[in-house]
């Protein structure tokens, strides 16, 4: 095709020249060059042979997807990934039963050495009172310690003013009250605290 129209090229201009030294005008030379010339009947061919072999793909194309917005979910888990199997959820492991006879017993027994311990701190504002399900540790200035079952989670739930919130599932490996995220026990937890804030220990477990 370049080399069709290279040649056109060529000789349309020799068509310009003649023209221009009076040998033929430019009409006439045209038109004899168009009727005489073998080229344009090559040259229409060519044209008709390629266009023929020209039709349109629609794969030629990369196809645009629509303008859409992509959102991220981010998802949330509430439990370690390092928990202990035995202390993931003890509402699975123990019936209601069996929760209120651990869960009252430690409360009770805690009851009972709390108020032997403030016979030996004499803590002013010291003063232990349980009802309704929930022991409360008051320490002065020191601070109020809240302890309660949750029925529902088979948790025992503690406020400290030291720790802050804990909730406590029962562990039957170790036979104790433990709070997953930190794998700390009650019992344990609370001892060391007092110990502190009082300055005398105490044994609780």
């Amino acid at each position: 095709m370049v080399s069709l129209i290279r040649s056109a090229t060529r000789s349309l201009g020799l068509i310009r020249s003649a023209s221009a030294v009076g040998v033929y005008s430019t009409g006439d030379t045209l038109s004899r060059f168009c009727a005489s010339s073998s080229f344009s009947s090559q040259f229409l061919e060519s044209i008709s042979s390629r266009s023929s072999k020209l039709y349109y793909s629609p794969n030629a194309f990369p196809s645009i997807p629509p303008y859409h917005h992509t959102v991220s979910r981010v998802l949330f888990c509430s439990k370690p990934s390092d928990i202990d199997k035995d202390t993931v959820d003890s509402s699975n492991t123990l019936t209601e039963d069996e929760f209120h006879k651990l869960a009252n017993k430690t409360i009770e027994d805690l009851q009972e050495k709390l108020e032997e311990y403030g016979d030996e701190v004499q803590l002013d504002g010291f003063d232990i009172d349980y009802g309704n399900q929930v022991l409360t540790l008051k320490l002065g200035d020191f601070g109020t310690y809240v302890i309660n079952k949750q029925t529902p989670n088979r948790q025992i739930w503690l406020s400290s003013p030291v720790s802050g919130p804990s909730r406590f599932d029962w562990d039957r490996k170790s036979e104790s009250w433990v709070y997953r995220r930190t794998k700390a026990k009650l019992l344990e937890l609370v001892e060391d605290e007092l110990g502190k804030l009082c300055g005398k220990p105490i044994n609780l477990c």
